[in-house]
């Protein structure tokens, strides 16, 4: 491993602090932040019981993260808004929308909705962001890269984000969910056609920035019902073939959402490699990267997705369920036991590829009842011996195989991947 570019972790009195997180944590050209709740710095109390007073509380969380490492707003490439479960997740987007674009004075993130069961201190909602990060981390010499939207005609367009942003080598993919393009209404039909037209609405975006499907290193999945997921692999392989670009498919995390967006069955968003970078100086093809997908025998395997995808800086990991490699079950045992098990299943995958668990900036924690925080902490925080990664904690009504626990994480990749 290179250690010439490090991780940068930073915390500021003008947000709350979490013992179990760093608020913000940059390697190489992004910067990602943990899910903000809604409480009030000073005191560290959840604001007043109103969807729209709580969102604009996280907002200003962020911001003030975002200016304490001299960025600003303008800077956020994606938002993901994790909302509690409530009797309508539309009425709680049309409040949180009077008060968003107002934070951001260029064209807004791409963004990801998603109600889930739970969530910590019991907010209406939390949400995690990531920014650019032009000037790099030591010793990186500040490059003249711009941000690049895009929105195309050939997929639904919304007023509140863009359909994919570009910045360095990833693009970030709003969520997209199965709406006509015609019509701007949810399709007819069951998961399988709600799935299929979720992936063509990714297709038809990266076509038009003239990136391929299989250019995708990571996808999250969020779901109303877990029993439809046989339906919805049996669509989902079909446009990721292991054969399409070096055998490899994307590395995948599945959520179960207690609702979605327009009344969805599921909604998907993606994170895609950006080989020409957007350097206001480089050609295109410039930067000679490749996508690095890697399995090891120390961890379970799935036919449906990559141990990790690595491309440029970043190695993403596919969502961890405390399964046993060696039986392909999940283990006995409380949330403690399930907790070492993600941890050390996603510890084999990150020395597989020879980077330590100090090389995560990012994880995403799932819980069956958000009440196990603590003792999930206690195991989560004795694998990391530097500064903790960024991190985002959701309670959710199911997880695949009755699992209590499932745990993702993305990865800094010093060496990058350039081609051999």
């Amino acid at each position: 491993m290179n250690n010439d570019i490090k991780k940068v972790s930073k915390n500021t009195d003008s947000a709350p602090k979490n013992v179990a997180s760093s608020q913000t944590v940059a390697f190489s050209h992004y910067n990602y932040i943990s899910a903000q709740l809604p409480l009030n710095t000073t005191t560290n109390d959840l604001v007043a019981n109103n969807i729209r007073v709580q969102a604009t509380q996280c907002l200003k969380n962020i911001k003030s993260i975002v200016e304490s490492i001299e960025h600003d707003m303008n800077d956020v490439l994606k938002i993901k808004i994790y909302l509690k479960e409530t009797a309508n997740i539309e009425n709680d987007i049309k409040a949180i929308d009077t008060i968003y674009a107002a934070f951001f004075q260029g064209y807004l993130p791409t963004r990801t909705i998603v109600a889930v069961s739970a969530l910590p201190r019991d907010a209406l909602l939390q949400m995690d962001a990531m920014i650019s990060n032009e000037e790099g981390v030591h010793p990186q010499a500040t490059d003249e890269m711009v941000k690049v939207k895009n929105d195309t005609e050939k997929a639904p367009k919304r007023s509140v984000s863009p359909q994919t942003i570009a910045f360095s080598h990833y693009n970030n993919i709003s969520a997209q969910l199965p709406v006509d393009n015609d019509t701007g209404e949810i399709i007819t039909g069951g998961v399988k056609e709600q799935t299929r037209q979720c992936l063509e609405n990714i297709k038809a975006i990266l076509e038009d920035i003239e990136v391929p499907l299989h250019e995708v290193v990571k996808i999250n999945i969020a779901i109303k019902n877990l029993s439809d997921m046989a339906d919805v692999d049996e669509v989902y392989s079909s446009y990721f073939p292991d054969s399409a670009s070096g055998g490899y498919v994307p590395a995948r995390t599945i959520m179960v959402a207690s609702s979605l967006p327009m009344g969805a069955l599921l909604q998907i968003d993606a994170v895609v490699s950006h080989e020409d970078g957007t350097s206001s100086t480089a050609t295109e093809k410039d930067y000679d990267t490749v996508i690095k997908a890697n399995n090891t025998d120390h961890a379970p395997k799935s036919s449906l997705s990559t141990q990790t995808v690595a491309f440029s800086d970043y190695n993403h990991l596919s969502g961890q369920l405390p399964i046993d490699p060696k039986t392909d079950k999940i283990i006995d045992g409380d949330i403690s036991a399930q907790t070492k098990q993600c941890l050390e299943n996603i510890k084999a995958i990150v020395e597989s590829v020879d980077h330590v668990m100090d090389d995560v900036v990012k994880v995403t924690i799932q819980l069956k009842n958000i009440e196990d925080i603590d003792a999930v902490n206690e195991v989560y925080t004795s694998f990391f011996h530097d500064d903790l990664p960024a991190r985002t904690v959701v309670g959710v009504s199911a997880i695949p195989m009755d699992a209590l626990i499932q745990i993702e994480a993305i990865v800094s990749n010093a060496e990058g991947t350039p081609l051999e």
